[in-house]
Order: C-alpha cells, then sequence, then structure tokens
C-alpha cells in the first residue's frame, strides 16, 4: 500500500463556484477514488484562497468586511463536496490560523536562505490574476488571460524572491518525464525558464492592501496573495509542525500529486517549486493540466450570460449525471465547449437511453425470469480502466465503458430474450444471465466515475430487481 497525496488547486473565493472548478474537483476525485480501490492510502485537500486585492475590492463594493464576504463564498465552495459527491479528507481555507502561522514560516524559511529581499519596483500588475506582468507576457500589450483588464501600472517598495536562483534546479526539475502532464505543458514550461526567470514580487505595502497575511517582522507589508496560497499544499497535512505526521508520510515519503488548470502552469510548476526548494522541502512528484471549458465557443462571463453552474447541473440531472457528462463529454486536458442544447443531448442519448435503459430492461427480466439473484461467482473479471486514469484519460475511460453498454444494448435488440422467453425459457434465461453478469461488471468499472450509480446498479443485481429509474427524463 503506498500513501498518495492529492490535492486540486485552491479557487480563488471572489464570487460562486463555476464549472471550469467543477471539472477539476470531480477529475481529482475520481483519481482519489481509483487510487482508493486500488489500495493505496490517499490525502485528497481542497480548499479556498481568501487574501488578495480582487477580494477586497470585491468585498468593499459589497458593503462587507473582507472576513465576512469570504466565509459566505467559501461555504459555496465547501457545498460542492455534497453536491458532486467529492470524497475529500480536507478543505484548507487561506483564513485559518494554522495556515498563517505555515505561510510566515515558508517565508522564514525562504528569507534564511537568502532568496527574499526588498527593493523599490514599478511594474504592470494585473488585478485578475494578482500578479504584476513581465513585457513578453503581455499580448497587444494586455494579459492575455483577461484583456478587458486594463493593466495598473504600480510603484512600490516590495519584497522580492530570488527566482532567478532556481532556474538551473527548475530546468533539472522539469526534464524529468512525467513531471508535467500532458507532455506539452511540460515542453511549455521548460521554454518559459530557459527564457530566463525574473524575480517576482511576494509583498505589497499594507497602507494599499491591508487584507493578506503579515510579513514576519515588518508590519508595513503583507504577503503577496500567491506566496500566502501555494503554501496550502503543505499547511494542509499539518506543516510544519506535523503533529499527525501526514506530511512526512504522505509529502515526504508519499507520491504527491496536485491537479490544475492551464494556465496555473507558471504557479504550480514553476513558482511553487521554486519556493519549496528553497524551503529544503521535496517538489511535487507530479502536476496534472487540464484544459478549460467554454461556451458556445466563447469563454464564459456573467456579461455573455452563458456561465453554467455546477449546482444547476445537478439540479437538473443530478450528481452523477453531472459527474458523468464532466468526465465523458470534456477532454482530459483540452478545452471542450458545453452548452445545456448539449448536455440536454448527452444525458437524454447516454444515461437516460443509454446506460438507464440498458438497466431497467435487463433487471426487469431478471426479476422476472428468477426467484433469486444471479450468482456473480464465475463473472469475467472488469477490463481495467485504471491504466486510462492513470494517465489521466478520464473521457477515454468513459467511452471504453460505454462502448460495453452499446454492445449490451445491441445483445438486447438482436437475441430479444424478453420473446425468446415465451417459447425457450432456459435459452433466455441463459441469456439474462450473462447480461447481469457483464452489468454488475459495468457497475464496478463505474465505482469512480459515478459512485451512487454504480452502488444502486449493485444493490439490485443483489436484490434482484429493476430499480427506480436512475436518469429521469427532463
Amino acid at each position: 500500500m503506498s500513501a498518495r497525496y492529492l490535492t486540486t488547486t485552491i479557487p480563488y473565493v471572489n464570487a460562486d463556484p463555476h464549472i471550469g472548478f467543477a471539472l477539476e474537483i470531480v477529475q481529482a476525485d475520481v483519481l482519489a477514488r481509483a487510487m482508493r480501490l486500488a489500495g493505496d492510502e490517499v490525502f485528497f485537500s481542497t480548499g479556498a484562497d481568501e487574501h488578495g486585492q480582487k477580494i477586497y475590492d470585491t468585498a468593499k463594493k459589497a458593503n462587507q468586511e473582507p472576513q465576512e464576504y469570504v466565509d459566505h463564498y467559501a461555504a459555496e465552495f465547501q457545498k460542492m463536496k455534497d453536491a458532486l459527491d467529492i470524497s475529500t479528507d480536507a478543505f484548507i481555507r487561506t483564513t485559518n490560523p494554522a495556515h498563517i502561522q505555515a505561510a510566515q514560516e515558508m517565508w522564514r524559511r525562504c528569507e534564511a536562505k537568502g532568496d527574499i529581499y526588498k527593493k523599490s519596483y514599478e511594474g504592470l500588475y494585473c488585478v485578475g490574476c494578482e500578479s504584476f506582468k513581465t513585457e513578453k507576457e503581455l499580448v497587444d500589450g494586455k494579459c492575455p488571460l483577461h484583456p478587458n483588464l486594463a493593466l495598473e501600472k504600480i510603484s512600490e517598495e516590495n519584497y522580492f524572491f530570488r527566482f532567478s536562483n532556481y532556474q538551473r534546479k527548475l530546468l533539472e526539475y522539469l526534464e524529468r518525464p512525467g513531471t508535467l502532464i500532458p507532455e506539452w505543458r511540460r515542453l511549455e514550461a521548460l521554454n518559459f525558464v530557459k527564457d530566463g526567470l525574473e524575480d517576482f514580487s511576494i509583498s505589497r505595502e499594507k497602507s494599499r492592501l491591508s487584507w493578506g497575511i503579515p510579513v514576519p517582522c515588518d508590519d508595513s507589508q503583507v504577503m503577496y496573495v500567491w506566496f500566502d496560497a501555494l503554501t496550502n499544499y503543505i499547511s494542509t497535512l499539518g506543516w510544519p509542525e506535523d503533529a499527525e505526521g501526514n506530511f512526512k508520510k504522505f509529502w515526504e515519503e508519499g507520491v504527491t500529486l496536485q491537479v490544475a488548470g492551464k494556465d496555473q502552469v507558471r504557479f504550480q510548476s514553476l513558482m511553487w517549486q521554486a519556493m519549496l526548494l528553497s524551503a529544503d522541502i521535496k517538489t511535487t512528484d507530479i502536476v496534472f493540466y487540464h484544459g478549460f471549458i467554454t461556451s458556445g465557443g466563447q469563454k464564459m462571463s456573467k456579461s455573455l450570460g452563458n456561465v453554467i453552474s455546477p449546482f444547476d447541473l445537478v439540479k437538473k440531472y443530478g450528481t452523477d449525471a453531472t459527474r458523468y457528462m464532466l468526465l465523458r463529454h470534456v477532454h482530459s486536458t483540452e478545452d471542450s465547449d458545453v452548452t445545456w442544447e448539449r448536455l440536454d443531448e448527452w444525458y437524454t442519448a447516454d444515461l437516460v437511453n443509454g446506460l438507464g435503459n440498458l438497466v431497467a430492461r435487463t433487471m426487469q427480466m431478471a426479476s422476472q425470469y428468477f426467484d433469486n439473484p444471479v450468482d456473480l461467482s464465475d463473472r469475467r473479471k472488469p477490463m481495467s480502466v485504471q491504466q486510462r486514469i492513470e494517465k489521466f484519460e478520464f473521457n477515454n475511460a468513459m467511452t471504453a465503458i460505454w462502448s460495453d453498454i452499446s454492445v449490451l444494448d445491441g445483445l438486447i435488440q438482436e437475441q430479444k430474450p424478453f420473446e425468446v422467453f415465451k417459447t425457450e425459457k432456459e435459452r433466455a434465461r441463459l441469456q439474462v444471465i450473462y447480461l447481469v453478469k457483464e452489468l454488475s461488471r459495468i457497475a464496478e468499472l463505474l465505482q469512480p466515475f459515478m459512485p451512487k450509480t454504480s452502488e444502486k446498479i449493485q444493490l439490485a443485481i443483489k436484490e434482484n430487481k429493476k430499480p427506480e429509474n436512475l436518469f429521469p427524463r427532463i
């Protein structure tokens, strides 16, 4: 049994949860469940990033204190655990006292290494990214991720992290295949480092931004939100005291895996890894980057009215159906387009007329033809989708399962056991026995993807009865 540490990024809680983070947390949950099924001991963490300029500005506009504001939105993100059936072990908030102490300890260790210094600086700041932008990062003079936000020219005295000190070590880290997945993200990170690293600001003047973690031994400054937030990946394990031994077990001696969006490469695989190197802490073993979800060919935004809430998805389709559509119809690593029209089509075709219909027809026949549950002792073992999960090919794994569902549907259409039973009862029973065994195998494969559906199918087989409609028509 291996110790496995798994974490999502921690979303910035300045707005309601969106479908992009729903994708990330569901992908991570599949990984966690698959690891546990394989016998590994897993620590699965997510949380809330609660400091920074955007939070402060938005709270002021809402006439709220920042803490009151983040308390509300952190609670909204915590609701996703139940809404999407997420099996997390921890929810870390960057306003937690233990996290604040950890972030300050990370600062002290990097400072003791000689990697933190103070200087006056003037640069272009993107409030959307909460970071300064270099000229090479801009497209037509704008932040490519937030082209509608005007960059602010800011001049102040800040603390800086000696990012440039870690160019060689980051190159060594990134040259190991598998550190970043997919491969082209690793190459993207390598090219960024080869172009040269500029030291980055890790604090803000308290007079300009009071909502942040105080810099140790300097009351005039607060930590830059990214330096603070990135430390969550180890503070959630109890670092630095490690009273329960989770940091030693899952980070130092375990295999560490972070799941993040494609816009996070610089932060997760460069800045965070440099901070770990500076603090003499083991670097992350693997970071997996997923793509974005667009709608109608455009980035989702409130102004366009094309935002899709994960809670609205669950309300309309149910938890497991929402998980299914995010895992099968959203590409694991590329951008994917999702609209309500497509969601309706997928739900009806794949779940109502697909899996749901197969379960209903099979178990209806089984309950009529047999007094006792079908004996599964000689059922063939499920094909392994574990390899596809380990390669982060969630959509391919689901497609393989649905291929089997389609085969069983075809068998029912072709063999028509419900008609054969009228004249050849034994032959029809053999046909249904095969269908039930295969359905059991499919239910087992669905465990990490659609846990409640898997459980319902297995219970129906065990009790030899047709279950309630798994996927009601919309």
